[in-house]
């Protein structure tokens, strides 16, 4: 009752409109009470921290009390790789300087360092907000000298002005952000939140209470939950939110636990590779590859360099690149040198924006999905074409420079696409070459290789194939494989599936087993190809 009469009171001084926003502020502020008492506490931040926000909280109901008449500017560092307890914490600061009335408004803006364009437009940022929140702090070396100098210079002007700037990030952000800035951390930012991992029984807790909120797993089946999180989480490379949901979504979904990918012997790691048909140079190199790794980690007072993962794939239509790339994602999987078995593959259209300021932002989301794996960057000469003037092109290929040296023992990069057009990109940045580890060379295959994996694919299948057909195989392959754009074994995947169509059609009034299984010359077919 009193709630409802007080709500009304609201309307009747201050308006409908009016009445109800303010009405709706102040229960907000009584919320707030609850979040301060509370929900620090649960934050995964260090003791440290915690102590450190119960304190910003209580200078700011003490000024606002006047018990404190000095105004202090909580320029605050919030050190995470987890977004929601940046959130969560970003969330308890608007709260309090709402309930404080801190500052003159709450009016925030969440600033993309990817985002900034100008520096006129920049100081319209510092000037029209009170609360100011920068993010994605390494999109400050996509910038020029003269903007980051002139970045500099109007940051430190407005931190004395009566606000509050928040950088957010992990700790190898902001430290790299103060490099650039010496000085300005000790100086204006000595409010510093750091973020920790949940122990295991703190996600198993959590993943309980969600899964069981409407579904009652037994206890074994609980039991096996806690292996799984043991086994799994201190290898994953998701943070802790992106861990904890496609957990949930995975038993909540399947009723199931995921199951948990075991390690390989280097036999079993090789086999698929060394049963691809032809790629002999190929498989050389990554055999030399993986045996200087394994030299490394069995010889500690040897001083061997790391590895230099990243490559270049250059070949023609249909040679097996990509294949071979989701293999070397197991390979290298196995033996430990990424933490995800996971291949990212995207082409320039991935990459690239349609408008100003959109392209870094773009390319950097698609490398956060492949930390900890491979991404494979297919038909890659599309970034930089000859004669090609697209600037978002180039900050594409920037962005992805950048991450192959700042993510280097995180992530594996591969550019791929056809030799005459991969050279021509190669050399239109040498930032690309100089971090290039491996060139692996993807001949044509010959006729005899194209009619093997032609009847692999037959074999596979459960055909039989007939010597005539072979014959006439042979003569559609001579007769093509000149052709500009031959595509190799994705020709051959071509004529296979178009024969198995043929088939189908020329033995569709026969019963007899043996007919329905052997593949004739009447059945090989290159048409429309």
């Amino acid at each position: 009752m009193y709630e409802e009469y007080l709500g009304e009171l609201y309307k009747d001084f201050f308006g409908e409109e009016e009445g109800k926003a303010k009405y709706e502020a102040l229960e907000s502020k009584e919320e707030l009470k609850e979040l301060e008492e509370e929900d620090i506490d649960k934050l995964l931040i260090e003791d440290k921290s915690k102590e450190l926000l119960h304190k910003v909280v209580d200078y700011m109901k003490k000024y606002n009390s006047k018990e404190e008449t000095r105004y202090l500017n909580f320029h605050l560092l919030i050190q995470s790789d987890n977004k929601e307890t940046i959130n969560k914490v970003e969330e308890i600061i608007k709260g309090a300087i709402t309930k404080y009335n801190y500052l003159d408004s709450v009016k925030t803006s969440e600033v993309s360092f990817y985002d900034l364009k100008d520096i006129d437009t920049t100081k319209n940022i510092f000037t029209d907000n009170k609360i100011i929140i920068f993010k994605d702090i390494k999109g400050i070396d996509l910038k020029d000298n003269e903007f980051q100098e002139k970045f500099s210079h109007l940051l430190e002007e407005n931190l004395t002005n009566k606000n509050i700037i928040i950088l957010e990030g992990n700790k190898e952000e902001i430290d790299y952000f103060f490099e650039l800035n010496n000085g300005m951390r000790d100086k204006y930012f000595p409010f510093i939140i750091e973020g920790i991992n949940p122990d295991i029984q703190d996600i198993y807790n959590e993943v309980l209470s969600i899964v069981n909120e409407n579904n009652k797993f037994d206890e074994e089946f609980t039991v096996k939950i806690l292996d799984y999180i043991t086994e799994t989480y201190p290898k994953s490379e998701y943070d802790y939110p992106t861990y904890r949901d496609t957990l949930c979504r995975e038993l909540l979904f399947n009723k199931e636990i995921p199951k948990i990918e075991t390690e390989k012997t280097i036999d079993e790691i090789f086999a698929e590779l060394n049963e691809l048909v032809g790629l002999e140079k190929v498989k050389k190199t990554l055999h030399e590859l993986v045996d200087y790794m394994q030299l490394r980690k069995k010889s500690d007072d040897l001083d061997l360099k790391n590895v230099n993962l990243h490559m270049v794939f250059l070949g023609n239509p249909g040679t097996g690149k990509t294949t071979v790339a989701r293999i070397i994602v197991g390979i290298l999987y196995n033996l430990g040198y990424i933490k995800q078995n996971k291949l990212i593959e995207v082409s320039s259209k991935d990459l690239v924006a349609e408008y100003v300021g959109q392209t870094a932002p773009k390319t950097m989301a698609v490398v956060e999905r492949a930390l900890g794996g491979i991404l494979f960057v297919d038909e890659a000469y599309a970034l930089a074409s000859v004669g090609n003037q697209n600037s978002y092109n180039d900050e594409a290929i920037a962005t992805l420079i950048k991450a192959m040296e700042d993510y280097r023992d995180n992530l594996v990069v591969i550019f791929a696409g056809y030799t005459k057009e991969m050279q021509a990109f190669l050399d239109s940045n040498s930032g690309i070459v100089s971090r290039i580890g491996y060139t692996l060379e993807f001949d044509d295959y010959t006729e005899d290789e194209l009619v093997k994996i032609f009847e692999g694919m037959m074999k596979k299948a459960g055909f039989i194939v007939k010597d005539e057909a072979i014959v006439k195989l042979r003569e559609i392959i001579k007769e093509h494989k000149d052709d500009k754009n031959f595509g190799n074994a994705r020709f051959v995947r071509n004529v296979y599936e178009k024969s198995i169509v043929k088939h189908a059609s020329n033995v569709k009034d026969k019963k007899r087993r043996d007919i329905l299984r052997t593949i004739t010359k009447e059945d090989i077919s290159c048409e429309n190809l």
